[in-house]
């Protein structure tokens, strides 16, 4: 009986993640903004999920993910930003701290060889999207979290 509850448990959190990413992604698609309450129940989840539940990572590598992305986004975001306002003090900032934190949020749940596969994935899709559509700025959230979906995948069946 115990054992049901528990994977009851594991599918009502893995579903609840993935209806908070389709949440972030449509935010961000239509209104440029990633709300941070969607990011903080991720980073909840993504806390649970990895600590008691079988993940392809455990909560220490998740936590050097975590760090790891948080420092790369908002180095890159400040040195965007140093260059963007140099050029044109009226300039919109290229990353924001959504962004930011988000990536943050997905290196808990991917580890830092997930992060560095899903931000590459996610790089790719969005550069393709902006040729695409023509546009200098994009909304990162649906290409990083489709990078994200895609590395835990790969990390599922090569680990």
């Amino acid at each position: 009986m115990f054992l049901y509850i528990f994977w009851a448990f594991f599918a009502i959190l893995i579903l609840t993640a993935l209806y908070l990413g389709w949440k972030i992604a449509k935010t961000d698609m239509k209104r440029r903004i990633i709300p941070d309450a969607y990011l903080f129940p991720l980073l909840i989840i993504g806390a649970l999920v990895i600590s008691f539940f079988p993940w392809p990572i455990n909560i220490n590598t998740g936590v050097v993910g975590m760090t790891f992305g948080y420092i790369l986004a908002a180095v890159v975001g400040l040195v965007f930003d140093k260059i963007l306002l140099r050029r044109n003090p009226n300039a919109e900032t290229p990353i924001g701290m959504g962004d930011i934190k988000l990536i943050a949020v997905g290196g808990l749940w991917c580890g830092p060889t997930g992060l560095a596969i899903a931000l590459v994935a996610a790089c790719i899709f969005g550069a393709i999207w902006a040729f695409k559509k023509k546009e200098k700025f994009i909304p990162f959230a649906p290409f990083f979290i489709l990078g994200a979906f895609l590395a835990l995948i790969g990390m599922f069946f090569l680990i």
